[in-house]
């Protein structure tokens, strides 16, 4: 299954022998735009306002790496914050089977960069539990700064999407009373990329179709058009409390078919191969490694 490709530019970050760099992704290679501006990273790009710039600059210009020959890194370092949305499609919420509606506002929590590795690169199932899932979700991020920003401006404020496996070890959910953050922040064990795709306008999201594959079958099949809160409200009430500043990235949530909730359930172990895709950002490819000792 392959759904519709990106028709947007393609930037990643990446190491290059062994050093940090960011680039132009085409299908016959990368032009590195690290070398051509003074931007050391794509979160200064971000900030810049220049995302779109340096883009249409390097369409013309020939490609400096291939594909294989970089190790691809989450789309942005140096986030000031990751903020992740729960339970934010229909039947997700059906899944608790507690009989209570749909909440009145998102349920969120944050997590680490380090909790995250990029495209290609192994997630990792963490020694202390075999309860080790997967989530697919797009994550926008911020590229204006914003607080109390309102509902009818809020998509002003994106600058550009890219996708999550939001990887969770289950059992460690459950150790507080009130807070998943433990389960969720283990290094390693979530992706993000496989890069960042500009935002162009309202029509881009409204309806994406996002697909999870475990192994090559499908686990989560689903539409952006089904969020209990969409974008613009997200975007809405985060800024109500904390001011959202370029480089930020939401999450904005997983529907059906976690490995958690099949009967039995079926957890991710060493050896599978999870992808990510939604329609208009491309794929993030994942293989899954058992930590030592797990």
């Amino acid at each position: 299954m392959t759904l519709q490709p990106p028709a947007l530019p393609r930037l990643a970050s990446f190491f290059v022998g062994g050093e940090p760099c960011y680039g132009l992704v085409r299908d016959e290679g990368i032009v590195d735009l690290l070398a051509r501006h003074p931007w050391a990273n794509l979160r200064q790009v971000i900030a810049a306002g220049k995302l779109r710039e340096i883009s249409e600059a390097a369409t013309d210009l020939g490609t400096d790496y291939g594909i294989d020959d970089v190790v691809f890194t989450i789309p942005l370092t140096g986030s000031e914050k990751i903020i992740c949305v729960g339970v934010n499609y229909p039947d997700r919420n059906a899944e608790y089977r507690d009989n209570q509606a749909a909440p009145d506002y998102p349920s969120l929590f944050v997590r680490f960069p380090r909790s995250f590795v990029g495209h290609r690169q192994p997630v990792v199932c963490p020694a202390e539990s075999p309860q080790f899932d997967y989530e697919r979700e797009i994550a926008i991020v911020i590229g204006r700064p914003g607080r109390r920003i309102e509902e009818k401006h809020a998509l002003s404020h994106i600058a550009a999407l890219t996708l999550c496996n939001e990887g969770s070890v289950r059992d460690w959910l459950r150790h507080g009373k009130f807070n998943v953050t433990q389960g969720k922040n283990f290094d390693s064990s979530g992706s993000m990329g496989p890069w960042l795709v500009p935002f162009e306008d309202e029509a881009q999201i409204a309806d994406i179709r996002l697909v999870t594959r475990v192994n090559g079958e499908v686990r989560q099949d689903d539409r952006t058009s089904r969020m209990i809160f969409s974008f613009r409200k997200l975007i809405a009430y985060v800024s109500t409390f904390t001011t959202l500043v370029p480089g930020d990235v939401i999450v904005t949530g997983t529907p059906t078919g976690a490995g958690a909730r099949l009967d039995p359930p079926r957890w991710l172990v060493d050896g599978d191969l999870i992808e990510v895709e939604a329609e208009g950002i491309g794929v993030l490819s994942n293989p899954v490694v058992g930590e030592q000792g797990s």
